[in-house]
């Protein structure tokens, strides 16, 4: 399988991509309002997938996270997972 391409669900509020996960795909998902919250929260115009796409890496990585530590598919994502890590 090829990596498919992430979409924004309608009826759920959230993007839904997938991760390479060593060699499997992994579905997982981030709502709408995490991503608002996490990466534009002084917007009002922001765009669920185009927020997913500038912040892939990092999201991805997320994901990865969660895996490791033995989440199963699909992984949903919460505030927790992509919180800014505060430098001191």
């Amino acid at each position: 399988m090829s990596n498919p391409e992430p979409f924004f669900h309608e009826a759920s509020n959230t993007v839904r991509f997938w991760v390479l996960v060593e060699s499997d795909w992994v579905g997982a998902t981030i709502g709408k309002a995490t991503l608002h919250y996490r990466y534009q929260p002084n917007r009002s115009d922001d765009e669920p997938l185009a927020t997913y796409i500038a912040n892939a890496a990092e999201i991805d990585a997320a994901v990865r996270r969660r895996v490791a530590t033995g989440s199963v598919e699909p992984v949903m994502l919460r505030d927790g997972d992509v919180r800014e890590v505060l430098k001191g």
